[in-house]
């Protein structure tokens, strides 16, 4: 069973968002990790680069395949998760804390209605 907290949307595409204020903190789930196995580089986007939703913003490569990432919501890349670059295992180590992709600076009240909760998400991975 994956791990899918109840404070997060997720996006179907496999991304999750932590909205706080008006920063919002994007990474991949614990499913999505476990279905890309080892994962040996992260391609983030650059700092300042402005996100509508739905953009191909990163990329995750594992020992089993390439992956594109998507904004779940629209902003501007506030900061990128640098330690992705040496230690791009936290990605399989800790998804939704160290693992965490970039974080965006938000334009008013993010959309979230394309994206699922964790009841949703579990629905839509098939651990409902």
């Amino acid at each position: 069973m994956s791990n899918i907290p109840d404070n997060l949307k997720y996006a179907k595409s496999h991304e999750w968002v932590r909205i706080e204020g008006d920063t919002a903190t994007v990474g991949i789930t614990d499913h999505a990790q476990a279905e890309l196995t080892d994962v040996v580089f992260v391609e983030l986007p650059e700092t300042g680069r402005v996100l509508a939703v739905g953009d191909n913003c990163a990329v995750v490569e594992s020992v089993k395949t390439a992956s594109d990432l998507y904004a779940p919501v629209a902003g501007t890349v506030l900061e990128i998760n640098a330690a992705l670059a040496d230690t791009p295992e936290l990605t399989n180590d800790s998804p939704f804390d160290e693992g965490w992709f970039f974080k965006l600076q938000l334009d008013g009240e993010p959309d979230t209605s394309h994206l699922l909760d964790a009841a949703g998400y579990a629905a839509q991975i098939g651990e409902a």
